[in-house]
């Protein structure tokens, strides 16, 4: 199995002697080619801060990050912005899509950069658009679309240049529940019929039933995993609150 993301002994520190906070403390683990994997932990538990570092909006103290066999902590600012743009797929919690484009227009944006052609974006973005349903709002402005479209259409752009990897930063976060359970099950279906390679942050337990196994973060380092397996779903996110429980986790706040 090709491993996609290598994540070897991170350390993340804020402040100077005398004030110093672990972020991140020895943070190891792999993530396989085809995995859809969630990360959970408290607020405060660093998860945030090893999203930003594996997606090279942030620098590790000391460690080091493969993505796709790249050493993203070697790499120089020209490089880095090479490897975003080709290598990354991103999903924000507030969409962040360009007002004055449409959505096939924002789709299109990674491609364009990339100086594909015109015939084979229109033919990738009919392909993405039929897996995520949302071929009837190509041509919409994010304004006219529900919270649910606008993220299924950031989706696409997330997805539409075959990212080695997809990060996804509380995808559900500013949907409702049946937006978010639209939005899992597409992200399911293309982790599942593409192969792509998920790694969720998350703090909402039924969010993260839909991946195939979840990393527990607590104080800035890996506190549990779970694998699903051959679960249910529901069995699946039965074993999840017990460890969010153990984490310190309110279960009223993940229902």
């Amino acid at each position: 199995m090709k491993t996609i993301l290598d994540v070897r002994n991170i350390e993340k520190i804020y402040g100077k002697r005398g004030n110093v906070t672990h972020a991140l403390n020895g943070v190891s683990f792999r993530i396989d080619e085809g995995e859809f994997v969630g990360v959970m932990g408290p607020s405060g538990s660093g998860k945030t801060t090893l999203l930003n570092c594996i997606a090279t909006i942030d620098t590790v103290t000391s460690g080091s990050i493969f993505v796709d066999g790249k050493d993203t902590t070697k790499l120089k600012s020209d490089q880095l912005q090479e490897f975003r743009r080709d290598e990354l797929g991103f999903i924000f919690q507030d969409f962040n899509l360009l007002d004055t484009l449409t959505a096939y227009e924002n789709i299109s944006l990674a491609l364009s950069i990339q100086g594909s052609r015109h015939a084979d974006i229109d033919k990738r973005i009919k392909e993405v658009a039929k897996l995520l349903d949302i071929e009837e709002h190509l041509q919409k402005f994010p304004y006219q679309l529900s919270g649910g479209q606008q993220q299924r259409v950031a989706s696409a752009r997330a997805i539409i240049t075959n990212p080695s990897l997809i990060l996804a930063d509380e995808p559900t976060g500013a949907l409702d529940s049946k937006s978010s359970r639209m939005l899992l099950e597409k992200l399911q279906d293309l982790n599942t019929d593409t192969n792509a390679t998920i790694m969720m942050v998350t703090h909402d337990a039924f969010s993260a039933s839909y991946a195939k196994r979840i990393l527990f973060i607590k104080d800035g380092k890996v506190f549990n995993e779970l694998v699903r397996g051959n679960k249910s779903r529901k069995e699946f996110f039965d074993e999840i609150i017990d460890v969010v429980t153990l984490l310190g986790g309110d279960v009223s706040n993940v229902l």
